[in-house]
C-alpha cells in the first residue's frame, strides 16, 4: 500500500486523538463519584430496611397498645357497673354481696395488671417512634449526599463530554483528508492491537512495541519509497516515518 507522507503523519495526529478519547472514556467511566455513590447507595438501601422494619414494628404495636388500652377500659366499665351496683344496696344477699365485693377487687387488680402492659407497651412504642426518628434523619442525610454526589458527578461528565466532542470533531476532520484504504487498515489493526493501529519510527525504535528494529529491518525501511506504507515486523502496526526516525 502507498500513500503520501503527509498523509502518514496525519495518521499519528488520528492515533493520538483516539488515544485522547479512549483516556476521557476510561475517565468518565472510573470518576470517584461512581464508586461514592455506589457505596452511598448500598448504605441508603440498608437505612431504609431499617426504617421500613421499624415503621413495621411500630404499628403493630400501635394495633398492641389499642388492643391492650380496649381492654384496661372493658374491665374498667365492668368494675363500674359492679361498683353501681353494689351503691345501689339492690343486692341484699350477704352471699351476693360477698361475691360482687370478690369481684370488684379482682377487677380492680385485673385492671392493674392491663394497665401495666399498656405502659410497658407504650414504653416499647416510644422507644420505636425515637429509633424511627433517627432512622429517618440518617436516611434525609444519605439522599443529601447522594444528590451532591450525583451533582458533582454529572458537572464532571459534562465536562469530559464536552472535551469528547471536541476531539471528535478534530479527528473527523483530519480522518477525512486521509485516504479511505489507509485509514480502514489504521481502523483494522487499532481494534486488533489494543487501540494503538499506527506507531512512529522514533530513534529506531517502534513506538508502538517499543521493540528497536532490526539492521536487516532497518535497511529495509531506509530503502522504501517515501510513499511506501510500513508495518513493523514484531507489531504489524504501520510504522510512520519521522524526521526523528534516527534513520
Amino acid at each position: 500500500m502507498n500513500a503520501a507522507p503527509a498523509d502518514q503523519i496525519r495518521l499519528l495526529d488520528v492515533q493520538a486523538l483516539d488515544v485522547r478519547l479512549s483516556q476521557l472514556a476510561h475517565k468518565r467511566r472510573t470518576l470517584p463519584e461512581h464508586a461514592e455513590i455506589e457505596t452511598l447507595n448500598a448504605d441508603h438501601t440498608q437505612l431504609r430496611d431499617l426504617l421500613i422494619a421499624a415503621q413495621t414494628e411500630e404499628s403493630d404495636t400501635a394495633r398492641e397498645q389499642t388492643k391492650a388500652e380496649q381492654d384496661v377500659d372493658q374491665v374498667r366499665q365492668r368494675a363500674a357497673r359492679d361498683q353501681k351496683r353494689l351503691d345501689s344496696g339492690a343486692v341484699t344477699s350477704p352471699k351476693d354481696l360477698e361475691n360482687l365485693q370478690h369481684e370488684i377487687a379482682s377487677l380492680a387488680k385485673r385492671q392493674g395488671n392491663l394497665e401495666d402492659v399498656v405502659l410497658e407497651v407504650m414504653e416499647r412504642r416510644e422507644s420505636v417512634q425515637e429509633r424511627i426518628t433517627e432512622l429517618t434523619e440518617r436516611v434525609e442525610s444519605l439522599q443529601s449526599k447522594i444528590g451532591d454526589a450525583q451533582a458533582r458527578r454529572d458537572a464532571a461528565a459534562e465536562g469530559i463530554d464536552a472535551e469528547i466532542a471536541t476531539a471528535t470533531k478534530e479527528r473527523e476532520v483530519i480522518a477525512g483528508t486521509i485516504p479511505a484504504d489507509l485509514l480502514k487498515l489504521y481502523d483494522k489493526l487499532r481494534g486488533q492491537q489494543g487501540g494503538v493501529g499506527a506507531a512512529r519510527l522514533y530513534q529506531r525504535s517502534c513506538d508502538g512495541c517499543r521493540q528497536e528494529l532490526a539492521i536487516t529491518e532497518l535497511n529495509e525501511v531506509r530503502s522504501a519509497a517515501p510513499d511506501t506504507v510500513l508495518r513493523c515486523e514484531n507489531c504489524r502496526r504501520i510504522l510512520i516515518r519521522t524526521p526523528e526516525s534516527g534513520l
